[in-house]
Parts: structure tokens; sequence; C-alpha cells
């Protein structure tokens, strides 16, 4: 997967759908937590291995703001056509703090309508207040995730997911931190796929593979694609926790085979 940023996103792989190629725009740095699935933020242990000066729960615009948008040494954009852009996975694109740029990405995106952004969000609550006024029924290359890592946080985010005008939606369970029934949201004609994964770190809580495994058989009987990303570092199965170390987190989730494909991840 691609990354040409030395931000390594719990790293962003850990959430997004990882058979597709992103380049990571971060637009802005930091975020603070808001629930249960917050509990261990990446963000935070990344900004502590590498001896991060500033709070990880301060927000600050970075150099990375203008990235798609920057030219090489003959002039020509840097990004071709057709690049997908993971926006914001050090922080939160609908965050408080980030009002007063994001008027300025919703441009970037727009002037990129050859390019696919792709952002995940816990405050879902904030979309309608943050679009741009020419948003419409929603932007064709702007795919967007929202996260829900236990009961509580789909019942409440969901149904405010689903009446939201977007194109394409996709549910993130991560980390996923108990047994749950997405069954009342998982509606073909709005839902392209639910991607699953458990959480990293050293103090990350275990994901059971019956949690996964019913999941997928959710999904299945709705039609709806379905991806186990990554394990976690402990992973639950027969009675027995298994520490996956991180680099075969990802490899040890494919062997699963739980993956389902019903069309196409997007239409942009």
């Amino acid at each position: 997967m691609t990354n040409n940023q030395p931000t390594s996103a719990t790293d962003a792989s850990e959430m997004r759908p990882e058979r597709i190629e992103m380049i990571m725009w971060n637009p802005w740095h930091g975020c603070h937590k808001i629930s249960e699935g917050c509990r261990h933020c990446y963000v935070y242990r990344e900004d502590a291995a590498f001896g991060t000066a500033t709070p990880s729960n301060e927000v600050r615009k970075t150099a990375a703001f203008n990235l798609p948008l920057r030219k090489d040494r003959k002039k020509n954009q840097k990004y071709e056509s057709g690049t997908m852009f993971g926006l914001c996975f050090t922080s939160d694109l609908l965050i408080e703090e980030a009002d007063q740029w994001r008027d300025e990405i919703w441009e970037i995106i727009r002037q990129r309508k050859d390019c696919a952004f792709l952002f995940f969000t816990k405050r879902i609550n904030r979309l309608a207040k943050c679009l741009p006024a020419d948003w419409g029924e929603g932007y064709d290359n702007v795919v967007i995730g929202c996260t829900a890592e236990n009961q509580k946080m789909a019942d409440y985010r969901l149904p405010i997911f689903l009446n939201l005008p977007i194109r394409h939606r996709l549910i993130i369970v991560a980390p996923m931190i108990e047994r749950m029934d997405l069954t009342p949201y998982l509606i073909p004609s709005l839902i392209k796929e639910v991607s699953v994964g458990g959480e990293s770190g050293k103090y990350a809580r275990p994901l059971d593979f019956d949690w996964v495994k019913e999941l997928q058989s959710q999904c299945t009987e709705h039609n709806i694609s379905f991806t186990f990303h990554q394990t976690g570092s402990y992973l639950k199965k027969d009675g027995r926790i298994y520490n996956i170390p991180r680099e075969h987190q990802h490899s040890q989730a494919r062997k699963a085979n739980l993956n389902v494909r019903f069309g196409e991840f997007r239409n942009t």
C-alpha cells in the first residue's frame, strides 16, 4: 500500500480496506478522544513513540495541507488522475478545531475531481453542518466511512449515517471491542461494505474471532461486501488468545478467508 508520509496509521492501515492503494493525506494532525474505541488511540501511541513534543489532542495544520495539488519538477500534477487519497487518518475531517480550514479541503477535492477521497469519522453527527454548499447528494469522488466500535456507537451513529446525503458509504467496525448486530443498518442500496478490524498495541483489547464471523454472516445475508482487514494484537479463537505481531495482523486476517465481494468497492 502506498504511503508517502511518515504517519503509520494503525496506523491508518488498521482501518482502511487494504486492497486499495492510497496516498495518505493528513492536512491536520491531532485528535481528542470521544468514545470507547478511542481508549488506545494510535495517534497518541505513534506520537509517543516518535517523541512528538506537541500534545496529541492539539489539532494543528501540517505541511501536507495542499498535498493533492502538488506539482512535479515539470509542473505536472504530482499525483495522477485516479489516485485515491486517504484523508485525515491522524485526526478526523469533522473535528471541531478544523472548522476554520475545512472549506479549503472541500475546494481541493473539487479541483481534483479526477481523484478519489476516502475518510473515516467518529463524528458523523457533525457531517451535515460541515458539508460544502454544493454537496447536493454527495460528491461522487468522496467515500465516507462511519466508525462504530461497539453496539452503543453503532446504534447512535449509523442511523445518522444512513440519513445523510452520501454517495458512497462504508461501515468501519474498528477497533471491534464487543459482539455486534448490524442487521438493521445493512441496506445494500446505501452501504457498499463493512470492514472489520481488531485493536493494535501493547494494551489492545482482544478481538473474538466469533464476533467477526457473525458480522460476516450478517453482511453475506444482506449482499453487502465484507472485509476482515486486520486481527489486532490479540485474537481470541477457539477459547485461546493469540498474540499477533504487528507485521502479520493484515496477512493473518486475509488467511481467515472471510472477505466477500458483492460488486465494486466504489463507482468513482
